[in-house]
């Protein structure tokens, strides 16, 4: 049996961290074929298999025979776990890991994994036994045993990520939003570009009362910079930039309503309504408050917004059908008050119909779609 570090088994380490788990299989396999008893290089060909698809069978199988030459051997307990899993044998995971409790009681991973775990084989136990679901989401008496087991993992290594991981999951399950917040925390502290805890944060933060759509926006695409790979993040800066696109369409009624108030197409009873066709100059005096709406509301407030939100705001109008249709309706909207405000209408029947025209098939869907990104 080898003990020592082959030459194999670092090109092998090396092809798995860049994700060539075909060639590094094939590296190990050239090395067992040398000596079928490295345990090392046997542990590392299970991983390997775990990786590739449909493989978890030999990934079982590998760790077998590890364990056959080494029947204490952490690593090759560990990945034996994995591979239970993989092949559908998920409650044998936990007489696994808690063999490696015994043997190994410092290593934290094991406690880590048992934590994570325990809870869902408890889980599958009761619904194979009961023929059902769980009644109202997992009962406290599943996590508990589970929390104990990330706690002492969080004791063994308070400098490793995962066993925050857990113990954040098992907190949020149980509805302890203090404790679970506070996991975060120290998620972030170990790793600021965490996606989950970054994300959780920042749905918080934006979600708070009082933040305005800008806000929000600004709040996830600072987040997506140090976690550009999320996607509960880009969806998250998707909605807020959508509230963005749907403030324009209250500016574009807004122009509707100013129109219409131009040619006073609704008096109150015994009011006399002003002298159709509306002078020029009055004509071109709409456009001043109806610019100064456009120029304070939409494009003051857009170069105001960070380049990654803009550059989101374009990008979203290409990937998404609600913001294109919202700023169809914008578009609509102002036409129609242009076309209410700009022409010397000489009665109010056809203006009064382009107005309902203008504001009813924006009206119809303002609220419908306050949550559409699609």
């Amino acid at each position: 049996m080898s003990t020592g570090t082959h030459p194999a088994l670092e090109r092998a380490d090396a092809l798995y961290e860049l994700r060539r788990y075909d060639e590094a299989r094939t590296v190990l396999g050239q090395r067992l074929a040398e000596d079928p008893e490295d345990v090392r290089a046997l542990v590392r060909l299970a991983r390997c298999h775990l990786r590739l698809e449909n493989q978890a069978e030999m990934a079982l199988e590998a760790a077998e025979r590890a364990l056959a030459l080494a029947p204490e051997d952490v690593p090759a307990l560990i990945q034996r776990a994995h591979a239970l899993r993989a092949v559908g044998r998920f409650p044998e995971t936990e007489g696994v890991l808690r063999e490696v409790i015994r043997i190994d009681p410092g290593y934290w991973l094991g406690y880590a994994m048992l934590g994570d775990w325990l809870w869902r084989i408890k889980a599958y136990r009761y619904g194979r036994e009961t023929g059902g679901r769980l009644p109202g989401g997992i009962p406290q008496v599943f996590l508990d045993e589970s929390g104990e087991f990330a706690k002492e993992a969080i004791r063994l290594a308070p400098e490793e990520v995962f066993p925050y991981e857990v113990a954040w999951l098992i907190a949020d399950m149980a509805g302890n939003r203090t404790v679970a917040d506070q996991l975060d925390q120290a998620i972030l502290r170990l790793d600021p570009n965490h996606a989950g805890a970054l994300a959780r944060r920042t749905e918080k933060a934006a979600a708070a009362p009082g933040v305005k759509a800008a806000e929000a926006a600004t709040l996830y695409a600072d987040a997506l910079a140090a976690s550009p790979h999320s996607a509960s993040l880009q969806q998250g800066l998707d909605h807020a930039s959508y509230r963005l696109l749907r403030g324009v369409r209250w500016i574009a009624l807004l122009s509707l309503a100013l129109a219409g108030v131009l040619l006073d197409l609704w008096t109150k009873d015994g009011q006399v309504p002003r002298e159709l066709p509306v002078s020029l100059g009055q004509r071109l005096w709409y456009f001043a408050p109806v610019g100064a709406l456009w120029a304070v509301g939409a494009l003051l407030r857009y170069r105001r917004l960070r380049t990654g939100v803009r550059y989101n705001l374009r990008s979203l109008i290409h990937r998404r059908r609600w913001p294109r249709i919202v700023l169809g309706q914008a578009a609509w909207a102002v036409l129609c008050a242009l076309v209410i405000s700009q022409v010397p209408w000489s009665e109010r029947t056809v203006p009064r119909i382009v107005f309902w025209v203008g504001l009813v098939p924006t009206l119809a869907t303002i609220w419908f779609d306050r949550k559409k990104t699609t």
